[in-house]
């Protein structure tokens, strides 16, 4: 049956606006590993509108917790939208708690996606939890025949998204920090993407340690990386500007411009990273 929030949604979509703040039901609450939960909720809008890397906004229902949480969406299945995260503080601890038919109030989704209109060989370079919105630019690539997506995750320890990128990539690597990083890996694909006839394009999210790393490898090979930025995000829609990041057009608001920016926009191509180096 519909309900006041349903009818709020037909309203603003009819006008021509995104739909605003409002509550959906809880679908699930997983544990994955100890502290990583996987949560998914329902709602149609955002469903059938996520682009992959785009976010959505989690809401606390204690009144004094006023800002939102941002969480990059990893996987939708018909109107249930799933997100992943780790437990590092009171509005995730309360998220974490929650079960199937309780209620939480969302916003979104917001931000510029990854681009994936070009048949190529998407690599999609994930550390930690920068690997869920991965998952669902796999997602999105899947029935993509003239693509393919290959997995290359870094794990701390447990490789706790693996299974769900089985579901979506035509092959999985992951590695944790006993056995290398996500270069270790690249470095063993490399000469399989080279002799591809696809182009190879490389989406990322993760720490930013790890991603100036991987732009820099991938801009000395000639490959394209887009680059999903993990900045703390306060509003999550360009009113707060907690958010903002030095680029080479200025200081930019990740949750507007981005979270996906190129490396090239960034300055992190390999010739930016040496004379960085080098200063």
């Amino acid at each position: 049956m519909p309900t006041a929030f349903t009818h709020t949604v037909e309203q603003a979509q009819e006008a021509g606006f995104t739909p605003t703040r409002r509550t959906v039901s809880i679908v699930a609450v997983k544990q994955l590993t100890a502290g990583i939960v996987r949560l998914t909720f329902r709602d149609e809008y955002i469903a059938h509108h996520v682009r992959p890397a785009q976010f959505v906004n989690l809401y606390s229902s204690n009144p004094m917790h006023l800002m939102p949480r941002p969480f990059g969406v990893s996987e939708v299945d018909g109107d249930e939208v799933s997100l992943i995260f780790a437990v590092v503080g009171f509005g995730t601890d309360e998220f974490s708690k929650l079960t199937a038919g309780d209620t939480i109030d969302v916003l979104g989704p917001l931000g510029t996606p990854f681009n994936l209109d070009e048949a190529a060989d998407y690599v999609l370079v994930g550390g930690g939890l920068g690997i869920p919105p991965l998952l669902e630019a796999a997602q999105s690539l899947r029935d993509e025949a003239d693509s393919r997506a290959i997995a290359v995750f870094g794990y701390r320890d447990e490789h706790f998204a693996d299974i769900y990128a089985a579901k979506y990539t035509d092959e999985v690597h992951s590695i944790d920090e006993s056995e290398g990083n996500v270069l270790t890996l690249l470095e063993r694909l490399w000469p399989a993407l080279e002799e591809s006839a696809r182009k190879t394009i490389i989406l990322s999210c993760g720490p930013t340690p790890m991603m100036k790393a991987v732009a820099t490898w991938a801009s000395k090979r000639g490959v394209d990386a887009q680059l999903s930025m993990e900045q703390r995000m306060g509003c999550g829609y360009g009113t707060c500007v907690a958010c903002t990041i030095d680029t080479r057009a200025g200081r930019e608001k990740v949750c507007e411009a981005g979270p996906v920016f190129t490396a090239h926009q960034l300055g992190w191509d390999a010739d930016d990273a040496e004379a960085n180096a080098d200063a």
